[in-house]
Parts: structure tokens; C-alpha cells; sequence
């Protein structure tokens, strides 16, 4: 354990903060629960696995001695470039930041672990397959003199045992690196451990989507939920309709991501076991869409006369389905996951109010004043769109509780309400047979002052009543940082190490909940992840041994 996280924390804080007012200054006391920051039986792991054992038998690794290799009776081999590239991404994160030793025989002799063998035990290794929501992330992990052994039915697994072998790693009091005798069985709570970027209200250059997902995996996370475009801005450049970008980006070359920058992030993604699952959300959150889609969106009134507004999609006409057609067509063609997110969130029913045509298509259709009915006209349109493609999708609650007919497979997004109120809708939504993915209380973008990331850590997407089969249709949760108040400048410390609290409660045992515990560990885990050149916030006082040097 390093000179850091020897520290000894109070258990109640006070602290004192002077605040100017009408030229005086005024004292107000503020008080912070902080957990005792001691020993963890678990050392720094992150998220805790399932099984673990670890020995104080502990054992020397030096870069001149150790290496990662395939195991002889592997599946995969030096072919499979996943793997490959996640020795050396390894390994680096191990040793990179120590100056490279003298190879000759001390230093080689110097290591008591001489190798890790990895080993993929089913006939296919999915080294060249894409992850999904049935992907098999399981793995086991033994750690003893003079080898370790790497054992995963697919390439998913052997990526999170890697990154588990690489935490048990530490430094000694003299800099030596040590490894303990371990024994780990692991796999994931849940299927879907997702993070939600916002790349409209503030483009994200490409190096920060990249380092987030480098963050992601760090924290065993599988879902990229790429929130790409809004009302805001439409950065997405697409092949078939490039003035979408072109007039609806904040800038056509400088805040675009073209059809090689979308490669980019999906292979880096997948290297990393991550999914990218790209959301396009109509028929609100659309303006941007509009300046490079004539006649999308639904023109506004003001009595008998146009208002030069734009309200949500227009659900009447035949173009707009024509053209959505040719759309998502595409997207399904550009990213390989089996769904995208529709949206269908937020929609302001007042300009489709407004405008006379609809008014007539209303009483056409029967619909009466009930817009939420041409909602779900136009939804269940685009889901049938979407289905001839043969993608799945995501949309977010309100689709569900508008009464849209969906498909089994759907899986309802829940976003809105207090504790109470989401529990509440996740009982309701898997009740009615479908799968439910939770993001109510991890909204990472609402800060507060001091230990919030304790609030996201007891939050549970089990803890609804109901029944087995129901809590079986819950397939995960997402952390969701919306970019209204957030852009490259702060989105990784604001979103690390607080995404780091949800990542444990979607991976670990539901008995995990110790939060001292979790705090011991997560202090350690943050200056991990600072080390490898994240630049996480830190959780209170303190300092790390290897501090972030900055870009």
C-alpha cells in the first residue's frame, strides 16, 4: 500500500468556509461524512469480483522478467490482434511509468512471476467478432510462483481478467513491484454497463471520446451509449445525407465526425470489449436536423400564419418516413451493435398544436386533442422502420408509458423521477414483460458538493418490488453525462472516479455495499486510474504517488 493511502482520514470533517458578504465575512460551518480510509481486505480492486481470495504471500514482477503469453491449449493465438494489443496496453500500464530496467540476469531472476498464460478455452475466441449483450465476460484468474493463469471461455473475459491482474499489481515501501497470491472467479452482475456521452451540446473532440473508453474498460464498463446528435448541433457526418452536417454541425469540418472517425471509435471500443450503441432521438430533440432536412421538422403557427419556428418532426407526412427510412437504413449499416437508442423522450406537443394540417390529420385519424396519440403514431412507424433493418431498439420510458406497441425484445430506458418514482416505473415496464435499463440515479452531469458518488454507489436496479422473472428482465443501468455544462475541458474529472461508483454496482455481488470499504478501494482505484493518464477527481483530501502531469 503506498505512503498515500497510509493516510488516516477522520471520520467527520468540518470544515470552515469564509463567505464575503456585504463586506464582512461570515464563517459557516460544513459538515462531510467521509469514510475511514484504512486497509482493504481486497487491496484495490475495482469493481470487487464475485469470488476473491488473496494471500500475503506476496511475489517480485519485473518488466526484464515478466511477460503475458497465450497458453499452449489456447483457442487464441498471436493471430488474434485483440488479445495482442491488450499485452502490450498492459504490460505498459504495469511498467510504463517506471524506467525500463537493464535486461540481464539479476533483473530477470529478480521476478518471481515469470509470465501470465492466457488462456481461451472455448473453440471460438471472438477475436474478430464484435461484443453484445449475450457476450461471455467471465473469467478466472490465478495468481502464484512462478506462473499465473488467465482462463476465459472468450476473448470479453480474458479483457476483464486482465485488467484485474494488472490492480493486484502495487508498488512496495522501496518502488519494487509485487503481485499477491490469488485465487479470482468473476463475471458481471449485469449484462448492459453502460456510459452515456453528450457529443452535441458540446462537440467532444475524438481523443476525449478515446481516453473515456480507455477509463470505461479500466472500470470493466461494455455499453458506449454515444448520445451523437440534438437539438443543438448535428456533428454526425452522414454519407447519404451530408447536409445534415453540413448545416446542422457547429462547424462542417472542425466539429464532424466523419465516417473514418466513427471507424475509430467503434474498432478502439471494441478492442476494449465495449459496445458502441448510438442513439439518434426523435421526433423532439430535433432542431438541428431541420437547417439540413428541408421539410422534416413541423412548421409552427401563430394563429392561421407560420411563425418562422420549428417544432418537433413532422409525424404526417410521407417524406419524412421516406427519408427516415434511407437514414437509419444506414445507421444500422455504419454501427455493427444489434440496437440503437430511438429516443422518443421530451416531446413539446404545442407546435404540432399549432399547425393546421396536423389539426386535420388529427380529427382524420380520430386521435381527438390526445397528441401523445400522434406520438405514438409516429414512433411505432419508426420502430417498424428500424425492425426491416434488423437492429433491436433502445428507447427511453416514455415511449413505454405512452402506450406504443413494441417489440419483446425492446428495452425501456428509465430516466425520470426520484427513487420512489423510478422503482415505481421499473416494476411497471418489466411487470409488462419487457427489459429495463436504469439511469435515474446516476446522472453524473447533477454535482453537489462532497461524497455524491456515495448516493450512485447505494443506488440498485434491483431494488423495485417484484418478481424473479421480473428482476431477470433488468438488464443493466448507464451513467449519464449530458453535455449542456460539459465539454473537453471537464467531462473526464466529472465524470471519474463517480462513474467508477456505478461501474461497481453493476459488476460486483448485490452483498457489495460496504461503502467504507468501497471508499478504501476507490481512493486507490482513482489514483490508478490518474497513473495511467486519467485525469479522475480526487474523492477528498489526500494525494496519489504517481500525481496527473497534466496534457
Amino acid at each position: 500500500m503506498s505512503r498515500a493511502l497510509r493516510l488516516g482520514l477522520v471520520l467527520l470533517v468540518v470544515a470552515a468556509v469564509a463567505v464575503t458578504c456585504h463586506g464582512r465575512t461570515e464563517r459557516y460551518e460544513q459538515e462531510a461524512e467521509v469514510p475511514q480510509l484504512g486497509r482493504s481486505p481486497f487491496g484495490s480492486l475495482w469493481p470487487l469480483p464475485q469470488k476473491v481470495a488473496v494471500s500475503p504471500a506476496a511475489f517480485k514482477l519485473s518488466s526484464a522478467g515478466f511477460q503475458i503469453v497465450h497458453a499452449e491449449r489456447s483457442s487464441a493465438g498471436p493471430g488474434c490482434y485483440l488479445l495482442q494489443s491488450a499485452f502490450r496496453r498492459y504490460f505498459e500500464y504495469m511498467f510504463g511509468y517506471m524506467k525500463k530496467q537493464v535486461m540481464n540476469i539479476q533483473t530477470v531472476l529478480d521476478s518471481e512471476v515469470l509470465e501470465l498464460q492466457v488462456w481461451i478455452t472455448s473453440a471460438d475466441p471472438e477475436c474478430d467478432a464484435y461484443p453484445s449483450v449475450t457476450s461471455d465476460e467471465s473469467y478466472e484468474l490465478t495468481v502464484d510462483h512462478p506462473t499465473a493463469v488467465l482462463k476465459a471461455p472468450k476473448v470479453w473475459g480474458a479483457l476483464r481478467g486482465l485488467e484485474t491482474f494488472s490492480q493486484l499489481v502495487y508498488e512496495d515501501e522501496y518502488g519494487a513491484k509485487m503481485i499477491n497470491k490469488s485465487d479470482i472467479q468473476d463475471f458481471p452482475r449485469f449484462a448492459h454497463r453502460g456510459v452515456l456521452l453528450d457529443s452535441s451540446r458540446h462537440f467532444l473532440p475524438l481523443k476525449v471520446i478515446l481516453a473515456n473508453l480507455e477509463a470505461m474498460a479500466m472500470n470493466k464498463y461494455n455499453v458506449f451509449h454515444w448520445h451523437i446528435v440534438d437539438d443543438n448541433s448535428f456533428p454526425y457526418q452522414s454519407p447519404n445525407f451530408p447536409d445534415l452536417s453540413q448545416k446542422g454541425s457547429y462547424h462542417p469540418y472542425t466539429h464532424i465526425y466523419t465516417p473514418t472517425d466513427v471507424k475509430m471509435v467503434i474498432e478502439f471500443a471494441r478492442m476494449r470489449g465495449i459496445r458502441v450503441v448510438s442513439e439518434f432521438d426523435t421526433p423532439g430533440h430535433t432542431q438541428s436536423w431541420g437547417k439540413g432536412q428541408m421539410g422534416l421538422l413541423t412548421s409552427c403557427y401563430a394563429g392561421q400564419n407560420p411563425t418562422g419556428t420549428f417544432g418537433p418532426i413532422n409525424p404526417i407526412l410521407n417524406s419524412t418516413y421516406n427519408f427516415m427510412a434511407k437514414f437509419f437504413k444506414e445507421i444500422s449499416q455504419v454501427f455493427p451493435d444489434a440496437y440503437i437508442h430511438l429516443g422518443g423522450d421530451e416531446v413539446d406537443f404545442s407546435c404540432w398544436k399549432s399547425n393546421p394540417d396536423i389539426q386535420a390529420f388529427m380529427e382524420q385519424q380520430g386521435f381527438g386533442k390526445d397528441y401523445s396519440k400522434l406520438e405514438s403514431y409516429y414512433i411505432q412507424k419508426l420502430l417498424d422502420i428500424v425492425s426491416a433493418t434488423s437492429k433491436g431498439y433502445m428507447v427511453w420510458q416514455e415511449v413505454f408509458d405512452n402506450g406504443v406497441k413494441l417489440k419483446a425484445d425492446t428495452i425501456i430506458h428509465v430516466w425520470k423521477g426520484n427513487e420512489e418514482q423510478y422503482l415505481k416505473e421499473m416494476a411497471s415496464i418489466t411487470a409488462a414483460g419487457f427489459h429495463a435499463l436504469l439511469s435515474s440515479p446516476w446522472y453524473l452531469n447533477r454535482i453537489s458538493y462532497g461524497q455524491d458518488w456515495q448516493q450512485a454507489y447505494k443506488a440498485d436496479p434491483y431494488s423495485f418490488d417484484g418478481t424473479d422473472t421480473q428482476k431477470k428482465l433488468v438488464i443493466g443501468g448507464e451513467a449519464c453525462l449530458w453535455g449542456e455544462y460539459v465539454d473537453a475541458t471537464n467531462l473526464t474529472p466529472r465524470l471519474w472516479p463517480r462513474a467508477s461508483a456505478v461501474a461497481e454496482r453493476l459488476w460486483s455481488n448485490q452483498n457489495v455495499t460496504d461503502v467504507g470499504d468501497a471508499y478504501t478501494r476507490l481512493v486507490q482505484h482513482r489514483c490508478r486510474m490518474v497513473a495511467r493518464g486519467i485525469p479522475a477527481e480526487p474523492l477528498f483530501v489526500g494525494y496519489c504517488d504517481h500525481e496527473y502531469k497534466g496534457l
